[in-house]
Order: structure tokens, then C-alpha cells, then sequence
């Protein structure tokens, strides 16, 4: 990927960091991830939202230019002819709308934490301003790097299953198998703030979990999930905030779906799997088994596809960077979706076409598709019928 990124622009992508810094789980993955494969040179960073810890952060981790604020970097970096060309936004969900604005006004690309936004309407115009200002907007719904998921979505739209007929979800957690909200004061901040639906959504399970399962499955189908009837809500007596969501999808075509995701299954260690079934066929893949993908047809035997071999699909092997055997696992998939977005922001400032496969990956508009699925399943919950899925 850096050749194809250099080739592109004669040097790698100079990306500005907004967030991740302290205790932060995600921060370290975003910046090992862009590191990943060498497309970007990571040159600046506000790493938190108080200034002093913000420009102490960036001191820490080595950063060539750290600043107190967002708007402060963005209007020195633009004095600069070696400026930043894109942000990455790993800040609480809140945060989200806000920073986003401030990049795509400065004409910068982004790449962002889902979801997108905590509501539907300001996720909309995300959308509509990175469209109408040709910017390039990823979202990071890492899960879809994997190379085994893209396997999956090959097959499927390779015909491989015949028409789809069911598929199911599930994203399994324990984090919330306790009531962690008893003692607030030893919660990590990280914590604190996704349990407050202020700052972390209205429906936490599914903003921090049910999103990565939705995206998944409609990313493997290649279909849009259109009704619902769920129930969201908190399986932990006297929770307030949403732990568990169970939801009967209609997909495009006529699929029918389940998906299940939970953070109150305790001992649960980010149980998270898929299953596509169609008339010729089905597939069966989980995160605990990353690396290969289970292809099932009816009187044969299962046929196990691993990793990097060189009969899988062009989509999954381009995922993979060593041979069949060596794992690969998180930080790779999350580095595909970087290198996808280098791709994409190289060949826009270089006014070439885009990589087919690098636009793939999840964009705004996929993060818009979440948040109306969120909608629509509290609206299903809340009146005990199913709900239409608003599309776009």
C-alpha cells in the first residue's frame, strides 16, 4: 500500500491526531494502525481536550507538533506547506459532529470512531458536507477488515451461495456483567463517559457494539437491513443504561435476520460471529478464529478457507501481508481500513481514480446507515412492533 500511496502523491499522508492520548483504549490502536503499512507520517495531534494535557500527550508520545485545541491546529497547519492533509477523530461520541465539521470546513479528509454521531440528523449532514465538498470521510467499523470478513463478502457477491435466504449476528461482551455503575469512582474515564447517554448515545449497547454488528452484517450481504423489531434494553435489574439488544431484521431481497449483542454476558471476551445462508450454501465466521472462514454446503463436507492462501478471493488476499500461518488479527484489520483511506486520500489530492477495493470501506454514509438502524430499533422497542429502517 505505501507504494501505491507515494506513487500517488510522492510521499505518504501527513495525518493530525484528535483524541486518543491518557488511558485511551482505541488511541493506541489508531496510531499503531496508521503506522501499519507505512502510508502515513503522523505529524501532529491534540490528544485531549484539556490544552495542558493535550501538548503534554503529544510531548509524550513524540508527536513533531502538538497543539492545545482543534481549531489551533487546524489554522497552523494550514500555514504550513508541510500540513497535515487529513485528521483522525478517536474522541468521546459527543465530540464527534463537532470535530468532523472543523476538518471537512478546512477541506481535510477524515477518518473516524463510530459512530459517526449520537443522532441521525447530524450524521446526516456529515454526509452531505463530505459529499458536497469531494472529501474523503471513513468510518472505523474495523471489523470489515479482516481479511476472512472480505473472503466472505466476495463469496457472496461472487454468486457462491445462491440468493440469500437468513443470516444472524452476534457481538457478545462482558464488560457490564456487573453493576460497574455502583462504584463510579472506580470507573476509568473511558468507561464514565459511554455509560452517560449525554456523551456516549442514547442506547450504549448499541452505539459501542450493535453498530459493528449491523455494519458487518450488511457489509458481508451486501444488503440493507429495511425493518426491525427488537428489543433494546438493560438485562442487569435497575440499569439504566442499555446493556443488551436483541433484534429480528428484514433485509433487502427478502433476507431474514437476527442480530444479538450484549456487554452483560459475563466472562464473554468480545464474542463476536456471523453466518450467511443462501439457497447453494452458507458461511460461518468468528473473531476467535479470525483467520479462516467456514464455507458449508448441504451432504459435503465443510470446506475451511485460511488466511493468505492464494485461491481466496483478490479483496481478501490484498488484506493479508504474510503467509498462511502466521496470524493475523485486530491491529491488521484495523490497519486495512487506514490503508484503504491513504488510498483513497492519495488519489484524491492526486485527481485519479480510486482504488475499487479501498472504496469499500465504511464510510459516513455507512455511519448515517447505523444511526437509522439505531433509530429505528428504539422506535421498534418502544412501541412493540416492528419499525421501518429510514434509507437514504
Amino acid at each position: 500500500m505505501h507504494a501505491a500511496v507515494t506513487a500517488l502523491l510522492g510521499r505518504r499522508v501527513r495525518l493530525g491526531l484528535v483524541g486518543g492520548g491518557g488511558a485511551s483504549l482505541i488511541g493506541p490502536v489508531h496510531r499503531v494502525a496508521a503506522r501499519f503499512d507505512d502510508c502515513f507520517e503522523t505529524v501532529a495531534g491534540v490528544l485531549s481536550s484539556k490544552p495542558e494535557r493535550a501538548l503534554a500527550e503529544a510531548q509524550a508520545l513524540g508527536l513533531p507538533r502538538g497543539y492545545a485545541d482543534m481549531a489551533t491546529m487546524i489554522a497552523e497547519e494550514a500555514k504550513r506547506p508541510d500540513g497535515i492533509d487529513a485528521v483522525a477523530i478517536m474522541t468521546p461520541n459527543d465530540s464527534h459532529q463537532l470535530y468532523a465539521e472543523m476538518a471537512l470546513a478546512a477541506g481535510l479528509d477524515v477518518i473516524c470512531d463510530k459512530p459517526l454521531t449520537n443522532d441521525l440528523e447530524s450524521a446526516l449532514g456529515l454526509v452531505e458536507t463530505a459529499r458536497s465538498r469531494g472529501l474523503v470521510f471513513c468510518l472505523t467499523h474495523n471489523y470489515s477488515g479482516y481479511p476472512m470478513v472480505r473472503e466472505a463478502r466476495s463469496a457472496v457477491a461472487e454468486n457462491e451461495l445462491g440468493p440469500l435466504r437468513v443470516a444472524t449476528v452476534s457481538y457478545v461482551q462482558g464488560s457490564l456483567g456487573t453493576r460497574v455503575e455502583d462504584k463510579p469512582e472506580a470507573m476509568l474515564e473511558r468507561t464514565r463517559w459511554r455509560l452517560d447517554p449525554a456523551r456516549g448515545g442514547l442506547s450504549h449497547v448499541m452505539g459501542d457494539i450493535g453498530t459493528h454488528a449491523h455494519q458487518l452484517l450488511s457489509f458481508v450481504t451486501g444488503r440493507k437491513v429495511e425493518a426491525v423489531l427488537a428489543d433494546v434494553g438493560a438485562a442487569m435489574p435497575d440499569r439504566v443504561t442499555h446493556d443488551t439488544a436483541s433484534v429480528i431484521l428484514r433485509l433487502e431481497g427478502g433476507v431474514r435476520g437476527v442480530l444479538f449483542a450484549t456487554k452483560a454476558a459475563t466472562g464473554a471476551e468480545n464474542a463476536m460471529s456471523l453466518e450467511v445462508y443462501g439457497e447453494a450454501g452458507g458461511l460461518h465466521w468468528a473473531q476467535a478464529s479470525a483467520n479462516e472462514l467456514r464455507v458449508m454446503r448441504n451432504a459435503r463436507p465443510a470446506e475451511i478457507r485460511t488466511r493468505g492462501l492464494p485461491t481466496l478471493h483478490e479483496y481478501s488476499r490484498r488484506a493479508a501481508r504474510i503467509p498462511p500461518g502466521h496470524p493475523e488479527a485486530f491491529f491488521e484489520a484495523f490497519a486495512n481500513i487506514y490503508s484503504d483511506f491513504a488510498l483513497l486520500v492519495a488519489a484524491r489530492r492526486a485527481g485519479k481514480p480510486a482504488d475499487p477495493f479501498a472504496a469499500l470501506a465504511p464510510t459516513a454514509a455507512d455511519g448515517a446507515d447505523g444511526l437509522a438502524f439505531i433509530e429505528a430499533c428504539l422506535d421498534s422497542t418502544a412501541s412493540g412492533t416492528w419499525a421501518k429502517v429510514r434509507q437514504f
